[in-house]
């Protein structure tokens, strides 16, 4: 049978197994697909943890991993339109994307473009449109300055690369390890820690007219007081702390387009994906492992066989 990577119950790394599980079945507006390449997401331990999204009911156990998927339709389930068996799609999985098939529903899914591969296309669901999401939302004006909390991550990074596509400067917050990688994406570099609001200071002195956080905690706190407008913030790192902060959270679209934009954005070298790890599906808990200690540069990603 299929293979999956699942946790059988909340806790730690220890309820991570690799288990055999069924080929599902497509429902209206969904795809079965097989899996070719799978992304890797901090939410992907996160609810592993017994963390639930807001507004949605706890997971049903076994939970095969992974939000973020791409690979070829092997089924089209019924009142689908535009899609058929052979087509290569990418796309945010309704059972898991850390498995060889999953289930893609349509309205979050797109057709993938022959000229990216299927590993690259596995980190844009998750990663790449929240960082798309979140640079519209703040629509940074050209010559402004963007701070991006967390900026050597899979969302920092491409979220990097289109503000400065759209003329702002970035200045990136990361670890010390991650300074020459925050710099080669155009941005200026600023170590996390403390005294974090001074070095800011220091790397822009004309102020920071918005701020993307993807962090949330202690770096959120010391970092939304340089903002002039609170209303400048947005988050996808601490949600709640920036709306107590006069903030908002990142306003996800969720749709197909925006995961056609965002994949035309790759195909045209606007945006690179940053891919610096791949494992394959039985190595599933040592990608995990990479993205969940927090020293991952870009993305993470599980290929999947054909």
């Amino acid at each position: 049978m299929p293979k999956a990577y699942v946790f059988t119950r909340n806790g730690g790394p220890e309820v991570e197994a690799l288990a055999e599980q069924e080929v599902p079945v497509p429902g209206p507006g969904e795809l079965l697909v097989a899996v070719r390449a799978a992304g890797v997401n901090p939410v992907d331990w996160k609810l592993r943890t017994g963390y639930t999204r807001p507004g949605s009911a706890p997971q049903p156990l076994p939970t095969v991993f992974g939000s973020e998927a791409a690979g070829v339709v092997e089924g089209v389930g019924p009142d689908v339109e535009g899609f058929t068996v052979g087509d290569e799609v990418f796309g945010n999985p309704v059972t898991g994307g850390y498995a060889e098939y999953t289930l893609l529903p349509v309205a979050v899914t797109a057709h993938k473009p022959a000229a990216l591969s299927f590993t690259d296309a596995a980190v844009l669901p998750v990663a790449a449109a929240t960082a798309y999401d979140g640079v519209r939302q703040l629509a940074p004006a050209p010559g402004s300055t963007l701070l991006v909390t967390g900026a050597g991550g899979g969302v920092g990074t491409a979220a990097v690369q289109l503000a400065r596509h759209v003329g702002a400067r970035v200045v990136g917050v990361a670890s010390a390890d991650k300074k020459d990688f925050v710099e080669s994406l155009g941005a200026v570099h600023v170590g996390s820690g403390d005294g974090l609001a001074d070095r800011v200071r220091a790397a822009a002195p004309d102020g920071i007219d918005a701020i993307f956080d993807l962090v949330g905690g202690d770096t959120l706190r010391a970092v939304a007081p340089l903002l002039a407008d609170p209303a400048a913030l947005v988050s996808a790192g601490g949600k709640p702390l920036a709306v107590e902060l006069g903030g908002t959270a990142v306003a996800r679209a969720r749709t197909a387009a925006v995961l056609d934009e965002v994949a035309n954005l790759v195909v045209t070298r606007v945006l690179r994906t940053h891919v610096t790890g791949t494992f394959p599906l039985d190595e599933a808990g040592a990608a995990l492992r990479a993205v969940e200690d927090g020293h991952t540069r870009g993305k993470i990603v599980i290929e999947v066989a054909a």
